[in-house]
């Protein structure tokens, strides 16, 4: 289940039980889904009971488990708790997830590139070809200077990395005799990952380079936090086991999103750097 699939599942269930009459309010447009900011909050978090409660007047803790008892009924979704003044924290199941990593190791071909202007000659000379695209995605006041460096700051070099490390973990998981196998991920930290993996093909729709650079900032920053967290590899004398196989096909799922991206952008996935 991605994101937009959860968003339009949560706006379902709202406009089910505002026609069963447990709630009296107007369906929202919409309804927005984020990730958590801390982990054991679920995979996802919706503020949608707190919308309606300023409508209604009800309080939002009565909407919010109105919501819940609904929604913990759907397809896909594992649980659903209340937090603070009436949020809704969803916990999707792990053959979601699971299923979500298996489509993206599946997909064949790779997207499209974007129709991107080139950037001028003397850019290029300065920044080399990737750097001089990638410089042309950038808010208004970031020194493109900072594209020649490869360190943290350079947004362009963590994603070019994080695409560097998930093939590096491949290579060296052959070494140690082990595959990827899609399966459940008991990592908290995970869910960004999932998460950005699953907004892949809403925002590379978009056909938005610019929105489409800040979303490969996004995954790349969350794969190496969780990469931080969580080792992919044995440690020692630690045999591969599932979680490991599970570790290692995300990984590889989010290099090929990323080397994607970069592709879409016309700017090179490097395997090594």
């Amino acid at each position: 289940m991605t994101p937009a699939d959860l968003s339009r599942t949560v706006l379902h269930t709202v406009r089910r039980a505002i026609e069963a009459d447990e709630l009296s309010a107007v369906v929202p447009d919409r309804v927005t889904v984020r990730v958590p900011p801390r982990p054991g909050c679920g995979d996802y978090a919706t503020n949608v009971a707190l919308r309606l409660a300023q409508e209604s007047g009800r309080p939002a803790p009565e909407i919010a488990e109105v919501l819940r008892r609904r929604l913990a009924a759907e397809p896909g979704i594992a649980a659903v708790e209340i937090a603070g003044p009436g949020f809704l924290n969803i916990t999707l199941e792990g053959t979601s997830y699971v299923r979500l990593v298996r489509d993206v190791l599946a997909a064949g071909e790779p997207s499209r590139p974007m129709d991107l202007p080139d950037p001028p000659p003397n850019l290029i000379r300065r920044l080399g070809a990737d750097a001089a695209r990638w410089s042309l995605l950038c808010p208004p006041g970031v020194d493109r200077d900072l594209l020649l460096v490869q360190r943290e700051s350079n947004p362009l070099f963590r994603v070019r990395y994080a695409h560097a490390r998930s093939r590096a973990l491949l290579r060296n998981a052959h070494d140690l005799g082990f595959a990827p196998e899609p399966g459940d991920v008991p990592d908290g930290t995970a869910a960004p990952v999932l998460a950005a993996l699953a907004d892949h093909a809403r925002i590379g729709a978009t056909r938005a380079p610019d929105r489409l650079a800040r979303h490969l900032e996004r995954l790349a920053d969350a794969f190496l936090r969780w990469q931080a967290a969580c080792p992919t590899l044995p440690r020692g004398d630690e045999k591969p086991l599932a979680v490991h196989r599970a570790r290692l096909a995300l990984a590889e799922a989010t290099g090929k999103v990323l080397a994607d991206g970069l592709h879409q952008l016309g700017i090179t996935a490097p395997a090594h750097l």
